[in-house]
């Protein structure tokens, strides 16, 4: 018996050592282990999130209340209405008001197991993950309906994935909270449609100009249609695009079981009308240019705001008619209309808003031609020229530049009057050459042009590129005596309750020229009008204006003022080709006086204040200076030096620097040369001017001229090279 038990004893301890399971079995346990673990820790802080969500969500009326974006009234003038920007939300219906048909193709487009998911569609997700697997793509799963909701109301459009477990958290508190019909409800009246419609009432009457309540089959899938890319598929936009994917939809709407096949295929998209948008005329030129400046008018506010403007809606509506009436085929038009305190009374910044939007008024850049002059002629009037001074319209060649006039003829000697009246480009030429053309330049800057400015020759017939708001502004500080003219178009801004937020205060301008400057150039503003290139802006009572034409005639231009409205028009092409016969007295005129003869109506009228009052340099009333030696008279030259006169008493002798030096002028055996000394340098010509003596000349502007004393050149008639090349711009 011993000798057996120890084999037996042997084998049974072998027997009870445990068996060794394979790795892969135990991995597998674990990570299913793991993996339940911590799945359960998922789903607990999962349901714990929705609980505390679903605790923290608004209740239903007020989700019904919130609203999107701000609210935009912007009001004209008088009161009215001008457009309503901004988010937009009709009517709000409940959800069996809601066409069958409306609910029925949202939901077969955007989620069509919105009955049977709890917020977050699974079958969704997994068929995105497998095509995220199979295609090497990112995945994309289409959010539900609630998921959409859930980040209309509470989230951005940020696609991280932060963002996306939050609006799966949110939409599975909101399934849990309110029922499916409450969610649809919310959704259809919530969702953005584009062009600043929320909800279905809101897009059905701004596409189709009825409630929604009435909604066809067909304008039902034209609307479920726009959720995916509202801006893409707008009808008022793109109506082909429209078409095409509320195709889509109806299709969609067959697969579903809502409509049969047969439906489907029997609904013509082509024949639903669409209506026609509204405010999308020229008034959003005026509207496009306030509104940016809200920005820096007012502190940061989304409530809603009423915008009150000074457009008149009169004068826009002419404003409008004008432009159309006389541009010519194939080009653009712009106008640009203010009142006596800068206040915007139109603007038209093209011809169709719809087709572009581009505001030619405001952000175009052109080159004015010979309405530049005014810069011109209000440099040589405080220079010291008047409008009856004696000019002499002659071939000339500055720096290798020749200008020609318009009809390439000269009219010998004339008065600065009729100079400016018939855009004489040879006497612009030689007044900017006395003066300066930096003088010009700098004149420029002071009545507001804001682009670049060059100071070459050509300079003084228009070369340099401007805005119509600023060459208005321009003529507008003219229209108020040479005071500076700050052009607005915002007079207040208010909350829906009434409560001022920006109130408009008028500044006093800043005067930009001396008194008789500002009558000398509206002297001769008048003359143009009555006399010379800008006949056809004529009235019938007082108008002061300039007509302006490019070389190739690319662009027409008159600016000009009656009765405290200054307004200026431009027309052009905007690839810059010429268009054949357009000039500055034809068609921009005529748009002029079409507009003017309704922008002045109800005003009185006005006559200009064109009396020369001189200043006492240019009088010069003391008996003694009057009796004095020229000798004791200095000027500055172009430099700025101060250089005091010869003796005078041998032709040799020329004007001499305080230090003794020898200023600018003929020496010992040169040529004599045209004198273009200062206006302010004292000859026998301007002391019988100052004195009133010798008789009065026939004055070629065909009216009294206002100057004072007998009209002298003040540009000598010496022969010049003949031209060389034709000139910038002409009148």
């Amino acid at each position: 018996m011993a000798k057996n038990s120890g084999p037996n004893r042997k084998s049974s301890g072998l027997s009870s050592q445990p068996v060794k399971k394979p790795l892969w079995r135990r991995a597998l346990r674990g990570a299913m282990i793991w993996g339940f673990a911590l799945a359960l820790l998922g789903a607990i802080f999962l349901g714990t999130a929705v609980f505390f969500t679903e605790r923290e969500l608004p209740d239903y009326n007020a989700l019904k209340s919130s609203q999107n974006g701000q609210m935009i009234v912007v009001r004209a003038r008088d009161g009215s209405e001008l457009v309503s920007l901004g988010p937009s939300y009709g009517k709000w219906l409940p959800y069996d008001q809601i066409p069958q048909v409306m609910k029925d193709a949202m939901v077969s487009v955007e989620d069509r197991r919105f009955r049977d998911h709890p917020g977050v569609d699974p079958i969704g997700l997994m068929r995105a993950v497998y095509v995220s697997l199979t295609t090497g793509g990112r995945a994309k799963a289409t959010s539900t309906i609630t998921q959409q909701l859930a980040r209309n109301v509470f989230l951005n459009n940020s696609r991280s994935m932060g963002r996306k477990a939050r609006e799966a958290v949110l939409a599975l508190a909101l399934e849990r909270k309110f029922s499916k019909d409450q969610i649809l409800e919310l959704y259809l009246n919530k969702v953005y449609f584009g062009g600043g419609a929320y909800g279905i009432d809101a897009a059905s009457r701004k596409f189709f100009g009825h409630p929604a309540t009435g909604l066809s089959t067909a304008e039902a899938a034209i609307i479920a249609g726009l959720v995916k890319a509202p801006s893409n598929y707008s009808p008022t936009a793109d109506v082909d695009a429209a078409i095409e994917r509320g195709k889509v939809v109806l299709s969609l709407m067959a697969r579903a079981g809502v409509i049969t096949p047969a439906e489907a295929d029997e609904i013509d998209l082509s024949q639903v009308k669409i209506a026609k948008e509204k405010g999308q005329n020229s008034v959003r030129y005026f509207t496009d240019w306030t509104l940016p400046q809200l920005d820096t008018l007012l502190p940061e506010t989304s409530e809603p705001i009423e915008v009150w403007t000074t457009l008149d809606p009169a004068m826009q509506k002419a404003a409008t008619a004008a432009i159309d009436a006389n541009v010519p085929k194939g080009t653009q038009g712009a106008l640009v209309s203010l009142d006596r305190d800068g206040a915007v009374l139109a603007m038209v910044g093209g011809t169709d808003y719809v087709n572009s939007n581009y505001n030619r008024a405001t952000n175009a850049v052109r080159q004015p031609g010979s309405a530049w002059k005014l810069f011109v002629y209000l440099a040589a009037l405080e220079a010291g020229y008047t409008p009856s001074d004696r000019v002499v319209d002659e071939p000339v060649t500055i720096d290798g530049w020749s200008p020609q006039n318009s009809g390439r003829n000269f009219a010998g000697e004339i008065d600065v009057r009729t100079a400016f009246a018939y855009s004489k480009n040879t006497i612009a030429a030689q007044l900017g050459n006395e003066v300066g053309f930096g003088t010009v330049a700098s004149m420029a800057r002071r009545f507001g042009i804001t682009t670049a400015i060059n100071t070459k020759p050509a300079m003084v017939l228009g070369t340099s590129e401007v805005r119509l708001i600023d060459m208005t502004r321009a003529f507008a500080a003219v229209s108020a005596g040479g005071t500076s003219v700050e052009p607005y178009g915002i007079t207040k801004v208010t909350t829906q309750d009434g409560d001022v937020l920006y109130q408009h205060k008028s500044v006093q301008g800043q005067v930009l020229v001396p008194h008789y400057v500002a009558a000398g150039i509206t002297d001769l503003l008048q003359t143009a009008v009555a006399t010379g290139t800008g006949r056809a802006a004529q009235i019938g009572r007082p108008v002061a204006g300039k007509t302006g034409t490019t070389t190739s005639n690319k662009d027409g231009w008159f600016l000009g003022f009656s009765s405290g409205i200054t307004t200026g028009v431009w027309m052009g092409r905007d690839d810059a080709r010429a268009v054949s016969g357009l000039s500055g007295g034809h068609a921009p005129a005529r748009a002029f006086a079409d507009y003017m003869k309704v922008a002045v109506a109800r005003r009185p009228v006005e006559q200009f204040d064109t009396k020369l009052q001189l200043p006492e340099w240019q009088l010069e009333p003391d008996d003694e200076q009057l009796q004095g030696n020229p000798d004791d008279y200095y000027y500055v030259d172009e430099n700025g030096n101060l250089v005091k006169p010869g003796s005078g008493t041998t032709p040799d002798d020329q004007p001499r620097y305080e230090d003794g030096s020898v200023g600018p002028g003929p020496g010992p055996g040169s040529a004599q040369v045209p004198d273009y000394g200062p206006p302010a340098a004292a000859g026998n010509d301007f002391l019988d001017r100052a004195t009133g003596k010798g008789g009065s000349a026939q004055d070629p502007g065909l009216r009294t001229g206002q100057g004072v004393g007998t009209p002298t050149p003040r540009i000598s008639p010496t022969p010049r090279p003949s031209p060389t090349r034709s000139p910038a711009g002409v009148p």
